[in-house]
């Protein structure tokens, strides 16, 4: 499992071959604010739910500052996937990639 930064996980979700967008906060933070393109799988539901992604294509999990995002990618590795976690989360994608993301 490798963290990516917020940069190089932007330029992997802009190429041909992106991977499965996984935002594992909690339904009122992705109310807040969410990346286009994710799909909401809280990370307590993540195991049990890990069927409803794609075993042949990577998935990038993010969170709100990237620690429990490490956690999914982990849940999800041992499942079989191939994850990565995002570092600093949505909050540095804020910061760093779309400001207008909202921030909290």
């Amino acid at each position: 499992m490798r963290q990516l930064s917020v940069e190089d996980s932007s330029r992997w979700l802009e190429q041909a071959d992106t991977p499965q967008l996984v935002d594992c906060r909690q339904p009122d933070e992705w109310e807040i604010c969410h990346i286009e393109g994710a799909v909401l799988i809280p990370l307590g539901e993540l195991a049990e739910r890990a069927g409803e992604l794609d075993p042949d294509r990577p998935v990038l999990v993010y969170c709100h500052h990237g620690v429990r995002s490490i956690n999914g990618a982990m849940i999800l590795e041992s499942a079989g996937f191939t994850a990565d976690s995002m570092r600093g989360g949505i909050d540095a994608w804020s910061l760093r990639i779309d400001p207008t993301t909202p921030r909290y």
